[in-house]
């Protein structure tokens, strides 16, 4: 390879055919062009002349120099010329090229890299060693070699899912001079500066730095009716709404979209919040919030135990003659200091049970119902709390009996402190111990205690205390049942005996034990010693990958160290716990690089290489024809205008009809050749898979149960293809979907007016069954606005869909037991033979809605295997069949028409059959 300026050669051996010129220049010139012929009688008079004085004729130097630049043309073009105007300053240094590879390249990984190999290539052709280094990666020492070996490594190179953190003096004080290609993030990260300063004294720094877009998730918060989700950017200088999804999980456990929303920034703003409404069913299922269309980890928020909120149960037995004040009894207490961090469920103790809450606390009660599944309760992971009182203090406790929902063993009459009757002064309280929950909580010294229900002394009484006053007597005892266990505060939990119900060390104290040691299990204090194993890693594109047979990491670490290659962002896990690590705590924000002035900056990606292979060959290709049509016209060979006109005209008539008609009217020819399932494409990758799918294993199912034989199932879009030629139209409904355009509206009225069927499905029948209003169905409202809907009424007993080729009386999909609403039937009742009959439905239904997710019960993969789950073991698969029958009554209801609901014949039938 060989450079003139800007013009390269790749191969400059081929040039070597320039010596050749010079001959062929003497043997064209030598063959004279072909004589013309032309027809005169009188040329026999000349056939015994001779004539001695003859010159033979050249061929004219202008048809020689074409011939020439062709031929010259053909050699420069297969020696691969190419213009090359990005050139490293200095073609003797060595070149150091470097990628961040961190998260903030993850939304432009692949143009980098394409930069990367480009820079290589030209230091390549210059003939420089070259160095490749990704500041995430693990480096040991840098080597420069052929530049074939740094594109194998940018090649195979890869974004982590954490900024760069290295010691630039280890690696490159060492290393003799080089310039440096720096294809640089859009982010600042630690020690940057040092490491800019260290590469400048080494030579020259050219950086090309990636200009994005860039959104991040700071923590989540709770609040009384959902969370509240806040973004970070990059840049401030423009208004802008991002797009975000809450993901969750199913009742079958697969994720599913729970809710979207959108982050308004505003001009000058660097953040944005947004306060989303969730029921507090859905709240708990949440596993991860993403920035839409941003494949970057810095745009996902993982959720685990150390983000969920608990559900705790409060139970009041009354607190004697302030029983009546509401203020002032236990529950009101309890329920302020709970309610922020926790989701408070009410009712009966029976019901609470089968909610199975994290906690369930009981108020000064003595006799407690329901005993035996309450301890059942206990012993499967919960938590019952006690609080004391006037109630309990005064009960005759049976010290030879052992109560399985009370800790210890108690005294009658409780304790009094600080009155004129009292036993001391009021006390205070003791540091928590190391092996309580209560570890590493601060002791106010103004928290004191008036009043208290004693234990029985024991010897085993001190391995149930696990809070103490300051004489030693137990404030907080609790005992183990199973894998839960019973707690009892010795206070009552309003002020009667103690002020600890309005300090916050009250508020710390019952988070700790109400979410059955998870919370606690996250706090700092309580991680050292801990050893956490990871087993789902955030890649740097927001993607949870598995982890694979990865050591243990303590806990404390995890906090102290950050976020690096040795605890990268993900799921940890200890036990039954899921610790969840992101990449943004609550003070994050996105700094842009400063680069100094000696930094040559290039811009955000370099021009490649320009071949001009084809431009010559081109040129060479167009000479060669023109010398062609002189050599005929020289001859006398070439044709006339018309003639030739008129070729041209043949050999156009040759050619298949107009490409782009046919390209357009391909799919329009499938569907008027085969019966093919259509479903509408709603912009979510996902769900179009699962709609594509699910089309597909109800074609299969069609093909081997009836004569109905489809075609490859299509998507449409509604703005492009014409809708007439699909019977059916399986539309899904996603949170994220455009209402239809007046143009869409109008061709979907016409598609229904002309017969076409379509149905609506929500979802979300897994969440609307309990009666709440989902974002599917507001979102299928503002859809079906502009139609022109008939009325609708739920499917009767009798509609012909329930029999139109098996006899159906449920149509669940992947969920079951929700509505299915079709067109209304006319309420008129016609007469045969004077016996009434109802006309259930004249003509096809133009439109059925509903929300038990269809196209998941029918999805099969390209083996004809179910893709997704439905329900469990065999009742499951038994509604797989129910959703496929459905299915197929559908289709034969849309192809057939309303042929089995026109029985008018049937009563006379019968009547001749029976004679």
């Amino acid at each position: 390879m060989i450079f003139f300026g800007f013009l390269g050669i790749t191969t400059p051996w081929l040039l070597l055919a320039f010596i050749l010129l010079p001959v062929l220049w003497f043997v064209l010139r030598a063959v004279p062009p072909a004589a013309k012929r032309r027809r005169f009688p009188g040329v026999t008079l000349l056939l015994e002349l001779r004539d001695y004085d003859t010159e033979p004729d050249n061929t004219p130097w202008w048809l020689l120099l074409l011939r020439t630049i062709i031929i010259s043309c053909l050699i420069v073009g297969f020696s691969e010329p190419f213009l090359n105007f990005d050139s490293i300053d200095d073609k003797n240094a060595d070149l150091l090229v470097i990628m961040d590879g961190s998260w903030a390249d993850a939304p432009n990984w692949k143009s980098q890299k394409k930069e990367a190999l480009r820079v290589v290539q030209q230091a390549k052709n210059s003939g420089q060693k070259v160095a490749f280094l990704q500041l995430t990666d693990p480096i040991e020492s840098l080597v420069f070699s052929a530049a074939s070996d740094a594109q194998r490594q940018i090649q195979a190179a890869e974004p982590n899912a954490w900024l760069p953190n290295i010691n630039s003096a280890e690696i490159l004080t060492n290393l003799d001079n080089f310039d440096t290609y720096w294809i640089a993030s859009a982010v600042q990260w630690p020690r940057q500066s040092e490491f800019i300063e260290v590469l400048l004294d080494k030579g020259n720094v050219r950086v090309s730095q990636t200009s994005t877009a860039l959104f991040g998730l700071l923590p989540i918060s709770f609040t009384e009716q959902g969370i509240k989700v806040t973004g970070t950017r990059l840049k401030s200088k423009s208004t802008q709404q991002v797009p975000i999804n809450i993901m969750g999980l199913d009742p079958s456990g697969v994720e599913r979209l729970l809710q979207a929303s959108v982050l308004n920034f505003e001009v000058g703003m660097l953040q944005a919040s947004e306060a989303i409404k969730l029921p507090k069913e859905i709240r708990n299922r949440i596993t991860r919030i993403m920035v839409v269309g941003q494949q970057s980890a810095v745009g996902v928020r993982v959720l685990g135990d150390n983000n969920s909120r608990s559900e705790v149960a409060i139970i009041s037995g009354g607190s004697g003659a302030r029983e009546g004040l509401k203020l002032l009894s236990q529950e009101h207490y309890l329920t302020k200091a709970l309610e922020l961090s926790n989701d408070l469920i009410d009712g009966t103790i029976e019901d609470i049970l089968l909610a199975n809450p994290d906690a369930i606390i009981l108020t000064d009660i003595v006799k407690i119902s329901a005993r035996a599944a309450i301890s059942e309760w206990i012993e499967r992971g919960g938590t019952l709390i006690r609080f004391a009182g006037p109630n309990l203090a005064a009960a005759n406790h049976d010290l030879q009996k052992t109560d399985d929902l009370m800790p210890v063993k108690l005294r009658r009459g409780g304790r009094s402190l600080g009155g004129a009757m009292s036993w001391g002064s009021p006390k205070t309280l003791q540091s928590f111990e190391e092996d309580t929950p209560f570890f590493g909580l601060p002791t106010p010294i103004e928290v004191k205690v008036t009043a208290q229900v004693l234990a029985q002394p024991s010897p085993m009484l001190s391995t149930h205390v696990i809070a103490r006053l300051s004489d030693g007597t137990p404030l907080v005892t609790q005992k183990k049942l199973g894998q839960g266990r019973v707690v009892l505060f010795h206070i009552t939990a309003n002020t009667e005996w103690s002020n600890l119900p309005i300090s916050g060390l009250f508020v710390s104290m019952l988070d700790r034990l109400v979410s059955n040691g998870a919370k606690a299990s996250f706090e700092p204090v309580a991680l050292a010693g801990t050893t956490w194993k990871l087993s789902q890693e955030l890649s740097a594109f927001g993607k949870l990958k598995s982890a694979g047979d990865r050591a243990g990491i303590d806990g404390q670490s995890l906090i102290d160290k950050g976020i690096t290659s040795k605890s990268p962002p993900g799921i940890y896990e200890k036990e039954t716990l899921r610790w969840t690590i992101n990449l943004l705590k609550d003070d994050s924000n996105f700094k842009p690089p400063n680069w100094p002035s000696l930094v040559d900056l290039v811009g955000p990606l370099i021009s490649p290489l320009q071949s001009l292979t084809a431009l010559f060959l081109i040129v060479a290709l167009v000479l060669l024809a023109f010398d062609v049509l002189i050599s005929l016209w020289m001859s006398g060979k070439l044709l006339g205008v018309g003639t030739i006109f008129a070729a041209l005209l043949a050999l156009l008539s040759l050619t298949p009809e107009n490409t782009r008609a046919q390209t357009v009217s391909d799919r329009s020819i499938i569907a008027t050749r085969d019966v093919v399932l259509a479903y509408v494409r709603t912009g979510d990758v996902r769900q179009d898979e699962i709609s594509s799918a699910g089309l597909l294993g109800l074609s299969l199912a069609l093909n081997q149960r009836t004569s109905i034989e489809p075609a490859t199932p299509l998507g449409v879009s509604l703005a492009v293809d014409e809708l007439s030629f699909y019977p059916f139209l399986y539309w899904p409904i996603t949170p994220a979907q455009k209402t239809p355009t007046a143009d869409e509206l109008q061709k979907l009225n016409r598609y229904l007016k002309g017969g076409g069927l379509i149905l609506f499905d929500t979802k979300d029948a897994d969440i609307s069954k309990f009666g709440q209003s989902t974002i599917e169905a507001q979102t299928l409202k503002e859809i079906t606005v502009g139609l022109n809907l008939p009325p609708l009424s739920l499917i009767s007993r009798d509609h012909v869909l329930t029999r139109s080729f098996y006899l159906l009386q449920e149509f669940p999909g992947r969920y079951a037991g929700t509505e299915v609403w079709l067109e209304a039937s006319s309420a008129k009742k016609n007469t045969i033979n004077k016996k009434p009959f109802r006309n259930s439905n004249d003509g096809v239904t133009p439109v059925i809605i509903g929300g038990n997710d269809w196209a998941s019960a029918w999805a099969v993969d390209s083996s004809g295997q179910p893709l997704l789950p439905v329900g469990r073991g065999v009742s499951g698969e038994r509604q797989r069949e129910i959703a496929l029958r459905f299915g197929i009554n559908l289709i034969m209801h849309v192809l057939t028409g309303n042929y089995k609901s026109d029985q008018v014949h049937v009563p006379a039938l019968l009547d001749r059959l029976g004679k």
